[in-house]
């Protein structure tokens, strides 16, 4: 399986159905155009698992390099979504995987990511790859 790392619009556009999939809240008419701002200005990456025809991605997952006091050097996770029909193959392991290696090859010691409690299957996966619970997450909306 092979994991692609999305640098132009065509590669985001096969990464598109997935991404609005996971993230209802996105325009389908602006978010090629909002990740590939991301990419391009504020150091976002993208990487995907294509399907057989390269016209769909089955799985992708989006994170970016920090650099924090509390920390140093981190990778933070901000998405990761697999289709259900593609669930159970080793796909989000295998994006889990790319990103330690990004990790270890940049020598960032820890990598760092945001679960919601209810999300049990994706919690196995976390600990079989080794992640721990660290913290509890807050948030405040701002009106």
């Amino acid at each position: 399986m092979e994991c692609r790392r999305a640098i132009t619009k065509a590669d985001i556009e096969i990464c598109k159905e997935a991404i609005l999939e996971f993230r209802g809240n996105l325009d389908s008419k602006t978010v090629v155009d909002q990740v590939f701002e991301m990419i391009n200005h504020e150091g976002f990456e993208l990487v995907f698992i294509p399907n057989a025809d390269y016209t769909k991605a089955g799985a992708f997952i989006g994170y970016r390099k920090l650099n924090l006091l509390r920390t140093g050097p981190i990778i933070y996770v901000d998405d990761l979504f697999t289709f259900s029909e593609f669930r159970g193959l080793g796909y989000a392991g295998a994006l889990l995987d790319y990103v330690a290696e990004q990790a270890a090859s940049e020598g960032i010691k820890s990598i760092h990511l945001d679960s919601g409690y209810a999300l049990h299957t994706a919690h196995r996966l976390y600990l079989n790859k080794g992640y721990f619970l660290a913290c509890n997450h807050f948030a405040k909306s701002i009106n």
